[in-house]
């Protein structure tokens, strides 16, 4: 059995410096000997792991064929951002975690071969065109992220004219603010989106629905016959502790969105700057955590600390990110909890942290952090807090009938919200979490929104 191969990735002493590209992808010769490990399964279950159901054999076989083309449409059929998902999802606990060579092997690399196609057709400007049969419906889509994109093209597909309105000036929510250049190009989020234009799609940015324009609006003044909310979770979880209003404590999401979508890295060239001292902490364990961590690092950071509850076995963020933040000098505080955060002229010094001991497991399977009395100090310049994100209220506070539970997410049946013809998926209704679940998500509610708008013409 060929050994899986490993992608080729920049060197880490110059990378943490640069926010180019880490991973360098595969090229052809290299994607055909990864292909050729497919053992091109009876019951493929790298298939059913997926959350979109990508033919994954089938896209496979067609690259040991030599029909590119072919094998990206295979692809497209279900996941129209392949470039982007070939980047990030979590494939290891996905499909490849599924696949039957990696019960005795390593599993197929069935993200970097995604990733290949994706980027082959936009270097090669490849999409076949679709026809779309016009049936005279119109939807809007609130939100541009995952699971809003995944929604519009699954019911611009199905005839409808399809409207997405975007909060923010950029389309493509998370993929834009949350995720950093050197993970994913925000040229191939852009070239992604340009496609669904092509597609016949209408994007209007710049719109807060909820505030610009209301639910009630989309459906009296507008004439949509169904709504999809697909806005996903970008409110701060706070920890909750002393000193955490101190100047120098950024919320990842606002650090993030301040680099990857205001670009602060390039300040005083652009106009929004991000302040940052020697040592920085992270609080958090997950890929946010993660990229919030070696953003600081290529800002100039020069010790930079992951502070975390649990152990390594337990992080939440991907091998990959976690091996990519090690190679690049990013230390590892572990069974720490911060306390209390200390300040002096209303600048934080300190975080105190409590040290943690692992118990018995909880609801999720990891062993359960237990407090100890022992406090560890940490001198730090900055702090910035990653451990999780809720959905923002503002659609919800416009909304009165629209019922959601106690962490403000949108509760649904179906996909189908408490108002009639308003669906919705993704991170506003799970919480965060990946971009292939969420477009999994959004996918299968436009095909519950199809079935509802023909039961109006009954």
């Amino acid at each position: 059995m060929i050994n899986r191969l490993k992608m080729p990735v920049l060197d880490p002493s110059t990378r943490n410096t640069s926010f180019d590209e880490v991973a360098l992808g595969f090229d052809l010769k290299q994607v055909k000997i990864e292909a050729s490990r497919c053992l091109d399964c009876k019951n493929p279950r790298c298939v059913t792991a997926c959350p979109v159901n990508i033919d994954i054999p089938r896209f496979i076989k067609l690259i040991l064929e030599d029909k590119l083309n072919e094998a990206y449409c295979t692809i497209y059929q279900d996941n129209i951002l392949p470039a982007v998902c070939g980047r990030v999802c979590p494939q290891e606990k996905q499909c490849e975690g599924a696949c039957i060579l990696g019960i005795k092997f390593e599993p197929v690399s069935i993200g970097a071969l995604e990733r290949f196609l994706g980027d082959y057709s936009l270097e090669k400007d490849y999409l076949k065109k679709e026809v779309i049969i016009e049936n005279n419906q119109n939807v809007a889509i609130v939100g541009s992220g995952p699971a809003g994109l995944a929604c519009a093209a699954a019911i611009r597909r199905l005839g409808y004219k399809t409207d997405v309105y975007e909060a923010l000036h950029e389309f493509g929510g998370v993929l834009k603010y949350g995720i950093p250049e050197f993970r994913l190009p925000k040229s191939i989020v852009d070239t992604e989106i340009l496609r669904l234009e092509h597609l016949g799609i209408n994007f209007y940015k710049n719109v807060i629905i909820g505030k610009t324009l209301t639910i009630d609006q989309l459906f009296n003044e507008y004439n949509y016959q169904a709504i999809f909310i697909g806005s996903g979770a970008g409110l701060p979880s706070s920890l909750g502790i002393k000193g955490e209003n101190l100047n120098g404590i950024y919320y990842a999401n606002e650090f993030l969105t301040r680099v990857n979508l205001m670009k602060a890295n390039n300040f005083p060239f652009s106009a929004t700057p991000v302040k940052l001292g020697e040592t920085v902490a992270v609080v958090g364990g997950g890929n946010v955590a993660m990229d919030a961590a070696r953003t600081a690092k290529r800002l100039g950071a020069k010790k930079v600390y992951i502070v975390y509850r649990r152990n390594m076995d337990a992080l939440p963020a991907r091998l990959e990110e976690i091996h990519h933040a090690i190679e690049e000098g990013i230390k590892f505080k572990l069974l720490l909890n911060p306390v209390e955060i200390v300040g002096e002229d209303y600048k934080i010094k300190q975080i105190k942290c409590q040290v943690m001991v692992l118990g018995e497991k909880d609801s999720s399977g990891r062993q359960k952090p237990v407090p100890t009395e022992t406090i560890e100090t940490i001198d730090v310049d900055n702090l910035i807090i990653a451990i999780g994100q809720s959905p923002n209220p503002i659609i919800k506070k416009a909304t009165p009938n629209l019922q959601v539970d106690d962490w403000g997410r949108i509760m649904v049946s179906d996909y189908q919200t408490s108002i009639p013809g308003v669906f919705a998926g993704g991170d506003i209704v799970t919480g965060a979490a990946t971009v292939i679940l969420a477009m999994g998500a959004g996918k299968e509610a436009a095909l519950k929104m199809d079935k509802y708008i023909k039961t109006l013409k009954k």
